[in-house]
């Protein structure tokens, strides 16, 4: 499931970790709180903030070395670029059945800004819009909640009155005043689909969810059934279900494919266009081969195919470039099944990989050495690898919100047998690091103490580094399932992937305090280990709360699994007093008395989160999870949106990508310059010129 890191919230909190949903995602706290360094190749006139709007503010990155590249691989990196970009209409669909109809037509609204003489509701409608585009869809890409417009619903119909019929995203034999009513209801009903993907104890989850993974009429009951005869934890079992959308048909459960001829065809077949190309113009035989067997997985929509390509794409480690398109996490699936598109194009950033590297060289101690029970460890650490990328474009489920951490493939049984790629999304964290300079802080706010202060200063990126290095490659690479227990989809149901990434914090948590990293040379002194500490319960206990409304509870698994470590640490350690909440000048702050007691806290709840990884105990699961990572204070909620709101400091960030062209010269690429959009406006109707590829439905 994966194993995602997200940031701006991470870099603490840190904002989706990917974690493979590696989603993510999984990202803030920790971008706020980073210290600055050296970058290479940085303009120091670049501007990384864009805008700020609603709840988010929009970010900028550079692409450092891609000027140096050969025409070989820039030609190779610009195809992987246009196969990522031809993707996104098929999130906005998975998202929910009505968004590429309402999405279309609000571009159309956008683009004839002039027709409207109501200036402040045409502004209430742009900032809904634009809350679509970064969301890829109307339901918040973190809450899961749907958006309330603050424009009127008599605005809305003036608008789409006003466009000629012609240009409408009318669906087939629909009329625009059926066009109206239909998504007039959709939008201004709060009761109508309100939340995108719910976790909810006691509750038919597929029904409670608005995303489109299953028919309007299928139950939680019916899937499961569905599944039931195929996940017999069968030797090397592919991810069933993981590109398909179940609907009922003449009563009977079946499957929709997305592939070349099914589900999804029109922007499938254009994937597939870019990634012959790409096969075409490969860097090694491997990487061709890898690519060439993702061809093969689209257009037969077998997932037994897909396998083979994650074991080719894993086994391409020589590389410079790479990529990941496909249909991959599972996180807004709340049965854990779906997988939402996404793609990351990227090349290796060589001097930053040599730390992460150093890290995955290490994993089989790592393993000896955790407080895992012996049966629970793996004998035979195999094929992690590790390194720094450049992020050249996202898309998807990885963009405009993005994970700063990756681990796939997913699927155990190629994990286990093959490896696994780790990568830190090294330009998207400096982007967030160097964005956060450009407004206020959080740190000197919600930090008990001076000396917390200059700690978190002096080594919060290094820890923050860190963090996600340990989580990504070591985290999520551990441990073993027990012989003839299932995968955690089936045994832990809704509570794997909050489980998953809670186990790959701890694990990261554990060794962030280990004197280990300070003899390999990657931590100069567990002081920056302490920093994580501080970092990560602030977050957990405090800082990620300021992104709920006032009477909401938990519901996006990276929070829940934040917020679950976090509380059980300080409730168990309350008798020693190892975190100590405190009062000053009437704010609350969590302080840390025993950083090595907290450690030892942090490796019981790892042993346990293992334990029940592996034996598939689903109650004990459920019970962590219900417990410590759901409910909410509603006293400190309030406190903490209080003090938030003098910062002004959005809670979410995401990205503006750069934008390739190629110069062609008779027929052929000669070069492909990159430039640095800076309106996300414009950047957001541009695609949805260039690559709306699927019909409204």
């Amino acid at each position: 499931m994966n194993k995602r890191i997200f940031s701006v919230s991470m870099i603490l909190a840190i904002a989706a970790i990917s974690c493979g949903a590696p989603k993510e995602q999984k990202k803030e706290e920790k971008a706020e709180n980073a210290v600055e360094e050296k970058h290479s190749s940085e303009e120091d006139d670049f501007k990384y903030s864009a805008e700020q709007f609603a709840d988010l503010r929009i970010i900028r990155y550079q692409v450092p070395g891609f000027e140096d590249l050969s025409l070989e691989k820039k030609e190779l990196l610009y195809y992987l670029y246009e196969a990522a970009l031809a993707g996104r209409d098929i999130m906005y669909d998975q998202n929910y059945r009505h968004n590429l109809q309402i999405r279309k037509l609000l571009e159309e609204i956008v683009k004839n800004e002039a027709n409207y003489e109501n200036k402040e509701e045409f502004d209430k409608l742009l900032l809904y819009t634009k809350r679509v585009w970064f969301s890829n869809g109307i339901h918040h890409h973190y809450s899961n909640a749907k958006f309330e417009p603050e424009f009127s619903k008599e605005f809305f119909t003036a608008a789409v009155n006003a466009i000629d019929e012609s240009k409408l995203p009318l669906k087939e034999g629909q009329s625009k005043e059926e066009m109206i009513a239909e998504l007039s209801e959709v939008i201004f009903n709060p009761e109508v689909d309100a939340k995108k993907v719910s976790l909810d104890a006691g509750v038919d989850l597929v029904k409670a969810s608005a995303i489109n993974f299953y028919g309007k009429d299928v139950t939680q009951k019916e899937v499961e059934a569905y599944y039931a005869n195929m996940d017999k934890v069968e030797e090397n079992q592919p991810e069933y279900g993981l590109n398909t959308q179940l609907v009922k048909r003449d009563g009977k459960i079946v499957a929709n494919t997305w592939k070349v001829g099914g589900m999804y065809s029109s922007a499938i077949e254009n994937i597939v266009n870019w990634l012959e190309k790409a096969a075409e113009v490969a860097e090694n035989e491997q990487q061709k081969l890898a690519l060439n067997r993702l061809v093969t997985y689209y257009k037969s929509g077998d997932v037994s195919d897909w396998d083979q390509y994650n074991i080719a794409w894993v086994n391409d480690t020589n590389s410079l470039t790479d990529v990941v398109n496909g249909f991959i996490e599972v996180y807004n699936d709340p049965l854990g099944y779906k997988g939402s598109f996404e793609s990351v194009v990227s090349f290796k950033d060589l001097e930053a990989t040599k730390r992460i590297e150093a890290v995955s060289k290490e994993a089989q101690w790592f393993e000896d050495n955790s407080p895992l029970m012996e049966e629970h460890k793996k004998k035979n650490v195999k094929g992690i690898t590790g390194k720094v990328i450049t992020v050249v474009v996202e898309s998807g489920d990885a963009s405009p919100s993005t994970p700063i951490g990756i681990n796939l493939p997913n699927n155990n049984w190629i994990r286990e047998q093959h490896g696994s790629k780790s990568v830190s999304l090294g330009n998207i964290v400096h982007a967030y690091e160097m964005s956060s300079k450009e407004g206020k802080s959080s740190l000197t706010e919600f930090a008990y103490s001076e000396e917390e202060i200059e700690r978190s200063k002096k080594y919060g990126s290094i820890a923050d580094l860190l963090h996600t290095d340990l989580h990504e490659v070591i985290g999520h690479a551990s441990g073993v399932i027990n012989e003839g227990v299932g995968t955690p989809k089936e045994t832990l149901k809704n509570y794997a992937s909050t489980l998953e990434e809670g186990r790959a914090d701890l694990v990261a948590l554990y060794y962030l305090h280990d004197e280990k990293l300070v003899e390999m040379g990657l931590m100069p002194s567990l002081d920056a280990g302490k920093t994580a500490y501080d970092d990560y319960i602030k977050n957990g206990l405090m800082l990620q709360l300021r992104r709920l409304e006032v009477g909401e509870q938990i519901e996006e698994a990276h929070m829940r699994n934040r917020q679950l470590v976090a509380k059980w640490a300080f409730e168990k350690g309350k008798a020693e007093q190892v975190i100590e909440k405190k009062t000053k000048d009437g704010k609350t702050y969590f302080v840390i008395n025993d950083y090595e007691k907290l450690r030892d806290l942090f490796g019981q709840l790892l042993r346990e989160l293992q334990r029940i990884k592996s034996e598939g105990d689903f109650e004990a699961g459920k019970k962590l999870v219900e417990t410590y990572g759901v409910k909410v204070d509603a006293e400190l909620h309030a406190e903490v949106l209080e003090r938030y709101e003098s910062l002004n400091i959005a809670p979410y960030g995401g990205f503006i990508n750069p934008q390739l062209t190629p110069v062609v010269e008779n027929g052929k690429i000669t070069d492909v310059k990159i430039e640095y959009p800076s309106d996300f406006k414009e950047q957001m109707l541009h695609y949805g010129e260039k690559y709306s590829f699927l019909e409204v439905k």
